[in-house]
């Protein structure tokens, strides 16, 4: 079951992210009607932990085991999600992985909530201000990762 519940002001969210990174590229996806990028993961099952969540998702999405370096992002943000038309209050663990050889040809394996189907990418970490990424603090966050765990907040409307 996943840590998702709907209130009469929106929708809350508790999610993992997979932070693959490979040749100063970052690894995303995107379902095939969705406008933005986002990272690898989602949502947390009950009785699970992030770390154990974040390594379900990547198996899940792209089809292979991969281990976490090290957890590097504490994340929680207040959204309108515009595909959706939904308000989103979403607390988020983002972990570096350790990448393992011959990821450059991955394919992702998954689809989005809505059953629309998914694709991987690979953008350039120094170019991802020219696309519309979330969470959008990656852009400027991954150009010089943090040694320890970062807490941020965002609030785009509340």
């Amino acid at each position: 079951m996943d840590l998702t519940f709907y209130t009469s002001e929106g929708r809350f969210n508790y999610r993992v992210g997979a932070i693959i990174i490979e040749d100063n590229k970052l690894l995303l996806v995107k379902n095939r009607k969705a406008t933005y990028f986002y990272s690898v993961g989602g949502r947390v099952n009950y009785n699970e932990t992030c770390e154990e969540a974040v390594k379900r998702e990547v198996k899940e999405e792209l089809g292979i085991d991969m281990e976490i370096d090290r957890a590097v992002f504490f994340h929680e943000q207040f959204f309108d999600e515009k595909d959706s038309n939904e308000h989103f209050h979403e607390i988020a663990m983002y972990y570096l992985m350790k990448v393992p050889d011959n990821i450059t040809d991955i394919r992702c394996c998954s689809v989005a909530e809505n059953g629309i189907e998914e694709d991987v990418i690979w953008l350039p970490i120094d170019s991802l201000s020219n696309y519309t990424v979330f969470p959008s603090f990656f852009a400027k966050a991954l150009l010089n990762l943090p040694k320890s765990l970062k807490n941020i907040v965002e609030i785009q409307k509340r």
